[in-house]
Formats: C-alpha cells, structure tokens, sequence
C-alpha cells in the first residue's frame, strides 16, 4: 500500500512539476506601446493629462495602433531633440496614412504601459508608416524605454510568427 502511496504522490508531483513550467528570463522589463487619436471636439472618450507639460486632451477609446502594428522602435536625434521613431507593419502603414489624410490637427498620443507619454498633432498624411513622437520623460532615461520596447516587439512578433 505504502508503495502505491509513494508512486502516486510521485506522479503527482510530475503532473504539478509540469504545469509550472515558467516563461524563459528576459534580460528586459516587457514594455508595450499603443497610439490613441485625440477625439472629435464634443465626443466621448478618455481624458488624458501629459505628465510633464500638464498638456490636458480628450482621447477616443479605442487605439489606432497596438503592438500587432508596431514592427521596430529607434530613437533619434531631430532638430528639437530626442524622440521615437516607431515603424509600422506595411498593412498598418496604409491604414494610417489613410487615418492621419482625414484626421489632421488632431493629436496622436503615445500610451507606453498605461502611461500617456507624448502627443503630436497630425499636419499631413503620413506615407511612409514612420511615427515620430517626442516623449514626456529625461533624455536618460530613453535609451532603456526604447531598448525595452525593441525587445518587447521583437518577442511579440516572434510569438505571432509562432501561432501563424
């Protein structure tokens, strides 16, 4: 009896032992970025308040770029200073030149993890499905956000890559 006691508890153990099974060590804190349209004037949304320039806006609940669009992150030096370069999927590139032709002065605002982070008015179409935004954080402390990001997008394509 004592026999079967211990080999049951050992199987046990297997079947727990393997449902455990953890994800892989990142060297990187996963770290995801969307972009919200600033909403029409007297439309419902979210409020939103920068957290540097106190800059307060109205944005629609819905994202126009998620993860799934976003394929590389750079960050590059303008003429005004540092910002993010982010570079969309070709499908979503054509979606937002589209989007940005019919919505322009309105903001697009980068949300990184829950956080509203920066906006930029649109003042043309964009055609080339780069998205350049300048960042409400220390210059310091960009290197890590964008290494973060880059490692972050590159695991997530790998994984649709894997399910397609």
């Amino acid at each position: 009896m004592s026999g079967r006691l211990a080999g049951a508890f050992a199987a046990l153990l297997l079947v727990l032992g393997g449902c455990s099974s953890a994800r892989a060590p990142t060297d990187y804190k996963p770290t995801w970025a969307r972009f919200f349209l600033e909403a029409a004037e007297h439309a419902d949304g979210t409020p939103v308040v920068l957290p540097q320039s106190g800059v307060r806006l109205t944005v629609n609940t819905k994202p126009v770029i998620t993860e799934s669009d976003i394929v590389a992150v750079e960050l590059v030096q303008v003429d005004l200073g540092q910002c993010l370069a982010f570079q969309l999927t070709p499908s979503a590139a054509r979606d937002f030149y589209r989007m940005t032709g019919s919505h322009q002065g309105r903001r697009l605002v980068l949300v990184v993890d829950d956080v509203f982070l920066g906006a930029r008015r649109i003042d043309g179409a964009i055609t080339d499905g780069v998205v350049f935004v300048f960042v409400e954080l220390p210059d310091t402390e960009l290197p890590g956000l964008v290494d973060n990001l880059k490692k972050s997008f590159a695991a997530f394509q790998r994984e649709l890559r894997r399910k397609g």
